[in-house]
């Protein structure tokens, strides 16, 4: 917003600079461009737990970490922290995205919303269903949440691929159908996945969520109060016996969304400080330093754009950059290694643990996706985006059995570590894996056949 108002101030020649700097940044905040750093951490991961220093990986992993205040106090090992801590921050943007797609996005009206909403459903029940029939009576019948989700990174980096071949509707279903996934997810995790409550902290927690509430109405618009708040609220979730991450989902639905200036306030404000800079005919120059009127000219303007941006676009726009390039690939790296040496292959590929997180993510998730979509286009209550055929939809649906980050998020509060947790890592990797291949195979294929 600032580099566009900058660019009606500086001269013709210089826009060369600043378009040089656009695409950079929009580089940064594609969803696509972080599956490549998550596929290195994964593969770093992998060949870190299976080089002669395997042992270091897991012992560093497992590193206890204590942090206390007074009597309180949490202990957890590094891996823990990361998924129970960074990853809060994951969910905090998982929810800016969600609150934003439910305002003005794709779920915004009924009629968008229910073809990603009906494809999410269906691309959620089907393989949790698959999954729990081949494992029902066993221990390994707890892990039914592991081949519900879909990672949009590498889901969108794999269609990303394919570039101009796909037209952009089925990026925006692929992004929404994911993000209502995300939500089962969180869903999932809070219901399903807690050992326990303690109650007090419960109260607490909802206390500070009464408090954001009402910040939320009084439209109080500093980001620090809500974080500092966020802060307490995910250690009295962590203390109550539900899962941290929520935390992060929680604060986000009281971020607010809107602007202490509206769009005309803004127009009308930046026009009379552009007002302001009266050049000579060859030009300003560098007159920022030297022209009190100009600094304080840009200033101005700096201020506006802040008061028109809203908190939840200026917070998803900030840490998104931090959640695709840190928190997920270190996320990947400590949770992502295998020691295979410890895992025998053949029998792990016939447990039915593997078989069931392999089935449902992707056999399960192309099923389910593809035939809610059509139940719901065909009884007329969604309709197919513009220039959308059903090859797009199943070709998709088949990109959503990318479970990745949040099947192996799932499956570590499913399961102890040990071989279990190893067959359930296995199952999600090669699921993603094949998944990622088939569908882009298919998606190719069909668009060369009518794009030649």
């Amino acid at each position: 917003m600032i580099i566009a108002v900058i660019k009606k101030l500086l001269p013709r020649r210089r826009e060369i600079s600043l378009n040089l700097i656009l695409p950079f940044q929009q580089f940064f905040k594609k969803e696509a461009s972080s599956s490549l750093l998550l596929i290195g951490t994964t593969l770093l991961a992998l060949i870190w737990a299976n080089s002669p220093y395997a042992e270091t990986y897991h012992r560093f992993w497992e590193t206890e970490i204590a942090i206390s205040f007074g009597h309180l106090g949490f202990a957890k090992t590094m891996r823990e922290w990361i998924n129970e801590g960074l990853m809060s921050i994951f969910f905090f943007t998982v929810g800016l995205e969600i609150k934003r797609e439910i305002l003005v996005g794709e779920l915004a009206s009924v009629k968008k919303a229910l073809l990603p909403v009906g494809a999410a459903i269906g691309g959620m029940l089907v393989p949790a269903l698959i999954y729990f029939f081949i494992n029902r009576g066993l221990p390994s019948s707890t892990g039914w949440g592991i081949p519900m989700a879909t990672d949009i990174a590498f889901a969108l980096g794999a269609i990303y691929i394919l570039g101009r071949r796909i037209p952009t509707g089925i990026r925006v279903f692929l992004s929404a159908f994911a993000i209502v996934d995300d939500l089962g997810a969180v869903f999932v995790i809070a219901l399903f996945y807690t050992s326990g409550v303690v109650f007090h902290y419960l109260l607490i927690s909802l206390l500070i969520m009464f408090i954001l509430g009402l910040a939320n109405f009084f439209q109080v618009r500093k980001t620090f109060f809500y974080a500092v708040l966020g802060l307490f609220l995910w250690f009295s979730i962590l203390g109550s016996g539900l899962h941290a991450t929520v935390a992060g989902i929680i604060v986000a639905m009281f971020i607010p969304a809107r602007g202490k200036y509206d769009t005309d306030r803004f127009l009308e404000d930046t026009g009379y400080f552009l007002g302001e800079f009266q050049c000579p005919p060859e030009g300003c120059g560098r007159s920022i330093l030297l022209n009190q009127r100009h600094l304080n000219a840009v200033q101005s303007i700096e201020l506006a754009c802040h008061h028109v941006e809203t908190p939840l676009q200026r917070l998803e726009h900030s840490l998104h950059p931090w959640v695709a390039f840190v928190v997920v690939p270190v996320f990947a790296l400590a949770n992502a290694g295998i020691t295979f040496g410890e895992v025998e292959l053949s029998r792990a590929f016939s447990d039915p643990l593997t078989l069931g997180i392999i089935l449902g993510l992707v056999v399960g998730k192309p099923l389910g996706i593809s035939l809610s979509s059509f139940i719901f286009v065909k009884s007329g209550l969604a309709s197919l985006p513009k220039s959308i055929r059903w090859e797009h939809i199943l070709g998709a649906s088949m990109l959503g059995g990318i479970g990745f980050t949040m099947s192996l998020f799932i499956a570590g509060l499913s399961f102890p570590a040990g071989e279990i947790l190893n067959y359930s890592k296995l199952g999600i990797i090669t699921a993603s894996l094949i998944s990622g291949i088939v569908g882009l195979s298919f998606l190719y294929l069909f668009s060369f056949k009518k794009n030649p």
